[in-house]
C-alpha cells in the first residue's frame, strides 16, 4: 500500500464518493462527538461556517467535532461506506476548524460482505499518519486494488473533520448477478462514473448516477444556459459493459429551465484513459435518437431504442442547455466481458 499527495491532474470528481451519505454511509460507532454530530461529515454539501450560531454543547459546526481530550488515547469513528469498492484517494477536510482540528489522522478499513465489524475483524491501514492543517483540504491518492467496506478514521489526540470524502469505484460482483435481469448499468452503486460533460455551473454531473430520485435541483447536473450554437453533454461509464434496454431520463424538480430535447450515442471502449473520452465520443452510434422531453418528468424509452450491440459508455446530449435530475441505463450485463466485479 502506498499513498500521496494528489497531483494537480488528479480529479475527484471523476469518481465515486463512497463515502457519500446519499449513497447510505453512515457512521456505525465513534468515541466522541460531543461538539458535532459525526454523521455531519457524510454530508455531500460543502461545508459551511455559520456565524453566532451554538446550540447546547458549544459553536455549531459542521462536521464531526470532539471534546477536547484529558487523557490517554485519541479519538474515532468507524464509518460503513454506501457501497463496497476500491479507493483510489481519500480527503480529510478540516475546512473552518482552525483553533480545532486534529494534528494528525490516519485511516484503516477493512472488507465485511456480511454485516459489520467486530472485536474479532482484522483492520488495513490504507492510509498512515498524516500531519493536518486547519481549514484545509487533505486529498491523497492511495495505489490499492483492495476492495473496501467500512473505513475508521482515527484523528490524533481530538478535536474536528469537516468532511471525509473517499473517492473510488463500487465493487459490484457481476458474476452472481442473473444473465437476463436488467439492471441499471449507469448507477453510482453498481459502478457507474460520470467522466466529462461540457458544462456544470450549477450542478456537478455525477449527481445523475446517484440512487433515487433528487431531492431539488441542486440534486442534478445543471449547465449555464447558452449564448453560443451547440448543446451541452456528458460522458458516463458503465459499471460493467451492457445491452441497453430501457433510458430514463429525469427533469424531477426543472420546471423553467429542463433541455428542450435530449438523444444518446454509445460506444465500446476497451482500451484509452479517461482524460481522452471526449475525442473518442465524436465516433460512437446513435443509442437514442432525439427525444422532446418535458419539465418535471420521468421520461422513459424502449421503443425508441436502436440496436447497437453492448457498450460502455454513453454521451447524453441535452439541447440546448438546462438540468437533468437522474440518468437510468437499465440493460443485461455482456457476458463476453469479464464478471468478476465492477470495471
Amino acid at each position: 500500500m502506498t499513498y500521496l499527495a494528489a497531483t494537480s491532474s488528479f480529479d475527484p470528481l471523476k469518481w465515486v464518493n463512497l463515502a457519500d451519505a446519499r449513497l447510505g454511509a453512515r457512521a456505525l460507532s465513534v468515541t466522541d462527538d460531543w461538539f458535532a454530530d459525526v454523521n455531519r461529515m457524510l454530508e455531500p454539501s460543502e461545508p459551511v461556517w455559520k456565524e453566532g450560531l451554538y446550540d447546547d454543547n458549544g459553536k455549531w459546526m459542521d462536521g464531526w467535532e470532539s471534546r477536547r481530550k484529558r487523557g490517554s488515547g485519541h479519538d474515532h469513528a468507524v464509518i460503513r461506506l454506501g457501497v463496497a469498492g476500491t479507493i483510489r484517494a481519500i480527503d480529510i477536510d478540516t475546512r473552518y476548524f482552525t483553533g480545532n482540528y486534529p494534528p494528525s489522522a490516519s485511516v484503516e478499513a477493512c472488507y465485511c460482505p456480511e454485516g459489520d465489524p467486530d472485536g474479532d475483524t482484522s483492520w488495513t491501514e490504507i492510509l498512515p499518519s498524516i500531519s493536518l492543517q486547519g481549514d484545509h483540504q487533505h486529498l491523497y491518492e492511495l495505489d490499492s486494488n483492495g476492495v473496501w467496506s467500512h473505513l475508521r478514521l482515527n484523528i490524533y489526540p481530538d478535536g474536528g473533520v469537516a468532511r471525509l470524502r473517499v473517492y473510488g469505484i463500487p465493487y459490484r460482483d457481476w458474476s452472481s448477478h442473473p444473465q437476463h435481469q436488467a439492471i441499471d448499468l449507469a448507477s453510482a452503486m453498481n459502478g457507474g462514473r460520470a467522466l466529462a460533460c461540457s458544462d456544470q455551473h450549477y450542478g456537478h454531473m455525477g449527481n445523475i448516477l446517484n440512487p433515487g430520485r433528487g431531492v431539488n435541483m441542486g440534486d442534478g447536473w445543471e449547465t449555464a444556459r447558452r449564448r453560443t450554437p451547440g448543446f451541452d453533454w456528458v460522458i458516463v461509464a458503465l459499471g460493467h459493459p451492457g445491452l441497453i434496454k430501457q433510458v430514463i431520463v429525469d427533469t424531477h424538480h426543472f420546471k423553467g429551465n429542463f433541455p428542450d430535447h435530449c438523444s444518446l450515442l454509445g460506444g465500446y471502449i476497451s482500451g484509452g484513459t479517461d482524460d481522452q473520452i471526449e475525442a473518442q465520443s465524436l465516433y460512437w452510434q446513435e443509442l437514442l435518437p432525439a427525444q422532446k422531453l418535458t419539465m418535471d418528468s420521468e421520461h422513459r424509452f424502449e421503443a425508441e431504442l436502436n440496436e447497437i450491440g453492448p457498450i460502455t459508455h454513453v454521451r447524453l446530449n441535452i439541447f440546448p442547455d438546462g438540468g437533468v435530475s437522474r440518468l437510468r441505463l437499465l440493460g443485461l450485463i455482456d457476458t463476453a466481458a469479464s464478471t468478476t466485479g465492477s470495471r
